[in-house]
């Protein structure tokens, strides 16, 4: 239980020790990052749906998020999207993007937040897809319409063939692709992380 115990203290210091330089400097850093991905990094993953594309912001997300806590995750899932709206993707893409990352960064972080544990990291992960999931197809069936002027029922038809898998892919890869680059991503932040073995 000590080793547990110590982990948590030390994610606590980070998470909750305030907005000091160092860690307004590093959320600037991962913000930036994130921008970048979602600017020159996006590309279609889904064979014959060339509309839905695929950028690795997300992660970047999930690292603020489970390094420095929710507050954090929050700022990285919404500033660098803004910069859509000076793209073609508008307003539109801002509200999705926003959406799609928070809803998986949020969930996943306050959970890890609580449970300092490969376990937890897991389980955060695990209950932010679903969420994340669910948010991205409820918001396509209201945002979409709304901006795009494409009928409900068209939007309803694309759930199955391209929302669903889509956002799935998306999912995976970016849980998958965070699991991999956590430990020494958090290593060359200076920040303890849970061993392999917290999550039996």
């Amino acid at each position: 239980m000590a080793p547990t115990s110590s982990r948590n203290a030390s994610h606590s210091t980070h998470a909750a020790s305030g907005w000091d330089t160092r860690r307004i400097a590093v959320t600037a850093l991962l913000c930036a990052m994130a921008a970048i991905c979602t600017l020159l990094l996006e590309f279609p993953i889904l064979p014959g749906v060339t509309w839905l594309k695929y950028d690795p912001s997300g992660i970047v997300a999930l690292i603020a998020g489970f390094a420095f806590g929710p507050a954090t995750g929050a700022v990285v899932s919404v500033i660098p999207y803004l910069v859509h709206i000076a793209t073609a993707s508008g307003v539109y893409g801002v509200i999705m993007a926003i959406l799609a990352t928070f809803s998986l960064v949020m969930p996943a972080s306050l959970i890890y937040r609580r449970q300092c544990t490969m376990r937890g990291a897991v389980l955060g992960l695990v209950v932010g897809g679903i969420v994340c999931l669910a948010a991205c197809i409820v918001g396509n069936l209201i945002v979409t319409p709304f901006y795009t002027g494409m009928p409900l029922d068209a939007v309803i038809a694309l759930i199955v063939p391209a929302l669903l898998p889509f956002n799935l892919i998306k999912i995976v890869i970016n849980c998958v692709v965070f699991v991999l680059i956590m430990r020494p991503a958090f290593k060359a932040m200076g920040i303890e992380v849970p061993n392999a073995g917290d999550a039996r």
